[in-house]
């Protein structure tokens, strides 16, 4: 035991846990900070409370570790808003917040707000840090919970507004860094062998089995596993956007992202198979496109590390409880590779080879306006062997999702899980945790628009990452939805999805970083090359045809 603030033992905990940069939004435990500076810790103080957040939560799903995020007492809630995302997607970020003092509360007290409720929709874990002296429980609980079973944020609210009764004063503190606590997963249990080969059993004797991969295989980091997997038995292999980088977009059992963000190809696959093993995936509303794709009655099988997911949607032929890395191991060293199942694997390659003439036109297209498709086309040509692709929500999570392939093992995957704005802060968080590797944020001019003023932030904090804007001067998703509702195009259904033309380019300029523009579809390589060697930030405002509208969800008859 050691007499020191409990500042400085919050800073030598989370260095011993492996943090290199904490994101935060000021005025919250400036004794920390400092203390944090003198470990060498990096301090990126944002322009917002869910800036803050997103940069942690792309942060922590590269660096498949815990990540820390911190905002004052009247912060706090903007906070657990921008925390939704790191919970949608299974992210461990530490949000630490400060609360008006215990004698303060339910008395008016400025800035007082119960921050219970709000966080315990967000987080896994919510505790009330009334001194120092608890502060080591609570801390290493956070830690441990956030990295275990299916992963997820936590909150430590710090008693005083900037948490000034916790970290300001001095007590006994020993350091402990349980450094199993440092990753996920902390733990790689194995699924009970008998289920396994009951599960073996039913995949040999499908017809038409389908592997649907999710999270959990990134989670795991299990690509070799799932696809040695995929191969011994013959299996194609569907993923969603959290796994889209887990599987080889050109592998010949590669169906595609299926769901709502999806290709036609992969839905229907998905729906006409006989057996659907899910790993790793929470078989949730957007994988499934509302439940609609796999019919009723179809088998099932689910692999999960948390037992309470595996039966959660659908019922199951067998829920296999276990790590996905070791739990797939157990599966190939049991089972011999089976004959390919030509008449499946031909049907499958058909669906994909007709979704890929379907679009062939888009994705060629020489068109100015230029078309979303063939943009993706020339990213994924241009993309870096090791890049880092980080993508915003709506549009930007289906042209990624569908259009744009992954052609290296190296490359990384990480997507917005529904709150549009993501991008560009996830993507700086993504550049601290990989400051090695480039880092291409895909966004729209809805989604920049949010925390543009992050441009700021990546400048002076040296974060070089590279923006790129499909810029339709519009949200132009809602199209159809509005004018559903109004008839037909109408100038008041116009104001609802429609925005000025904007020249992101010379914004980005003003705030430091370089800013460039592209018409044509022969500029976007040069562009992208010139952008990822650049020594400052660069964003690339991408001209592009408003009618580029991403077609509806294919859905079963």
């Amino acid at each position: 035991m050691a007499k020191m603030t409990g500042a400085r033992f919050l800073a030598e905990t989370v260095h011993g846990y492996g943090i290199s940069h904490v994101f935060f939004m000021p005025y919250i435990a400036p004794r920390a900070l400092m203390e944090m500076e003198k470990l060498g810790i990096g301090r990126i103080q944002t322009h917002g409370e869910k800036a803050a957040t997103y940069m942690a939560d792309g942060y922590a799903r590269i660096k498949r570790a815990p990540a820390l995020c911190m905002a004052q007492s009247v912060g706090a809630l903007n906070l657990a808003a921008g925390l939704q995302d790191a919970y949608l997607a299974c992210s461990p970020v530490i949000a630490i917040t400060g609360r008006e003092l215990q004698r303060n509360q339910q008395r008016h007290a400025y800035q007082e707000v119960d921050h219970r409720a709000p966080f315990s929709a967000v987080a896994k874990y919510s505790a009330y840090v009334s001194g120092p002296a608890y502060l080591p429980h609570h801390l290493r609980q956070a830690f441990r919970l956030a990295v275990s079973d299916t992963p997820g944020p936590v909150h430590l609210d710090l008693e005083g507004i900037a948490g000034q009764a916790v970290v300001d004063t001095e007590s006994d503190f020993e350091v402990i860094v349980e450094e199993l606590f440092s990753q996920i997963p902390p733990f790689r249990p194995e699924a009970e062998m008998e289920q396994v080969m009951i599960a073996l059993h039913l995949l040999a004797q499908a017809e038409r089995p389908v592997i649907v991969a999710g999270g959990g295989v990134t989670a795991s980091g299990a690509r070799a596993e799932l696809i040695a997997l995929a191969e011994k038995l013959s299996i194609p292999v569907a993923t969603s956007l959290n796994a889209k980088a887990m599987f080889p977009a050109k592998h010949p059992l590669a169906v595609g992202v299926p769901g709502s963000y999806s290709r036609a190809c992969a839905n229907q696959i998905v729906c006409e198979a006989d057996l659907v093993f899910f790993v790793g995936s929470h078989t949730g509303g957007q994988v499934t496109n509302g439940y609609s794709i796999l019919l009723q009655g179809t088998p099932v099988i689910q692999l999960d590390i948390n037992p309470q997911e595996l039966g959660r949607n659908y019922p199951i032929q067998v829920g296999l409880q276990g790590d996905v890395r070791n739990t797939l191991r157990q599966m190939l060293a049991q089972t011999p590779s089976v004959e390919p199942r030509q008449p499946w694997i031909g049907r499958v390659q058909t669906f994909v080879q007709a979704w890929k003439e379907s679009v062939r036109e888009q994705v060629n297209a020489d068109a100015l306006p230029m078309r979303p498709e063939r943009l993706c086309r020339e990213v994924s040509d241009a993309l870096p062997s090791d890049a880092i692709l980080v993508s915003d929500t709506g549009h930007a999570g289906i042209w990624t999702g569908t259009m744009l392939d992954l052609k290296h093992p190296e490359q990384s995957y990480i997507r917005c899980s529904g709150s549009l704005g993501w991008g560009l802060p996830a993507a700086m968080g993504a550049k601290c945790a990989a400051p090695e590797r480039p880092v291409l944020c895909f966004t729209g001019d809805g989604g920049i628009w949010y925390h543009l003023s992050e441009l700021e932030t990546a400048v002076r904090c040296g974060i070089h990452t590279v923006t790129l804007v499909n810029n339709n001067h519009s949200l132009n998703q809602e199209k159809r939805g509005v004018e559903a509702i109004y008839g037909d195009q109408t100038t008041g259904s116009d104001e609802l999805w429609l925005f000025s033309k904007t020249d992101f380019a010379k914004i980005a300029e003003a705030m430091g970083c370089i800013g460039l523009t592209v018409n044509r579809p022969s500029e976007i390589s040069g562009a992208l090359d010139q952008a990822f060697s650049a020594k400052r930030p660069v964003l690339i405002d991408v001209k592009t045809d408003v009618d580029g509208i991403a077609p509806r969800a294919w859905m079963p008859a």
